[in-house]
């Protein structure tokens, strides 16, 4: 079983980047053959700045090996270092319907976000497929708002393979609930898009100002409050074990506890959660050369895979 996932380089990783799609990615090393790219092509549909986009290429490959990410586990790679994923995106962009693209919300939202519309947006999902397919994917963990890409994938795959035979690996995907949505601090979904992130990495103080500021309710310091429709409790049971959860839980209900109470249990928490990771990112910070030279070995290793997919590709099409 091969398992596929990546990242967009869009600027500093956050808490719900880790608990929605690393976290996720640590487990999934032991269940199968990972794959897991840094998306630099898909970054450019922003056009960012050529010395910040390799900026942001270095430190997502720092926080991911920092988390835990094995190298001799998981094919850990930059999307660019695999250049076949283009001309798949070519090829199967001649079989993708304009409506089928026109149907994805992603464009739609990212315009309303202040996007500046261009042709590589609108085509992100084939691209995405591209990155699927190449690999021979079978199961690909995505979040909700990432689901509707994967069924586009699927139905790109099961038009080149009704009309040029069964080449391409229909993936599947998967979905954790519990993490499907993580709470920002003004209690939307979190995201770079809404500015209301709590970085993974970073200064101690910060970031603790950070979990002060999460919007709760106004309810007094001696009333009775509701764990289930609090956003701090929200981001704790995320991190906490159920013992944990239970016993922050009992002193919502009896009153006498202030949200900053619970605020600074949050953060004791997630300190502690990643304390190690933290240790570990010091010392790769110091040793560039070594974390660039995984990038570039993973690179080659994915790129054997998706040239194997790719001649096929070409035999079928008639351009081989």
């Amino acid at each position: 079983m091969r398992i596929l996932s990546g990242v967009q380089p869009s600027g500093t990783l956050h808490i719900g980047n880790y608990l929605g799609m690393m976290k996720p990615a640590l487990e999934m090393q032991d269940k199968g053959e990972t794959f897991l790219f840094i998306a630099d092509y898909h970054s450019l549909t922003s056009t960012p700045e050529p010395a910040l986009l390799r900026s942001r290429v270095e430190e997502v490959a720092l926080d991911f090996l920092s988390c835990g990410i094995n190298p001799e586990k998981t094919v850990f790679f930059r999307q660019s270092s695999v250049p076949e994923v283009t001309e798949l995106t070519w090829i199967l962009n001649c079989l993708t319907p304009m409506g089928l693209l026109e149907r994805c919300h992603s464009y739609k939202d990212k315009l309303n976000n202040g996007f500046s519309p261009n042709a590589g947006l609108f085509d992100y999902p084939v691209l995405m497929a591209s990155d699927i397919l190449a690999y021979n994917s079978d199961i690909v963990p995505v979040g909700k708002d990432q689901k509707q890409h994967l069924e586009v994938t699927c139905e790109i795959a099961r038009k080149f393979n009704n009309r040029y035979g069964d080449i391409l690996t229909i993936p599947k995907e998967s979905i954790r609930e519990d993490v499907a949505v993580v709470p920002g601090l003004d209690g939307r979904k979190m995201s770079k898009s809404y500015d209301n992130t709590i970085e993974i990495f970073g200064n101690e103080k910060k970031i603790r100002k950070k979990f002060n500021k999460i919007v709760t309710d106004s309810k007094e310091l001696d009333d009775v409050k509701d764990p289930e429709t609090c956003s701090v409790f929200d981001l704790f049971k995320l991190f906490a074990n159920e013992a944990q959860q239970a016993e922050l839980a009992a002193m919502y209900r009896a009153g006498g506890m202030g949200y900053g109470v619970a605020k600074k249990a949050l953060f004791e928490l997630f300190w502690e959660t990643l304390r190690t990771s933290r240790e570990r990112r010091d010392e790769l910070v110091n040793n560039m050369d070594y974390v660039r030279q995984i990038l570039d070995r993973s690179g080659e290793k994915a790129r054997a895979v998706a040239a194997e997919t790719l001649d096929k590709v070409r035999f079928a099409t008639g351009l081989r």
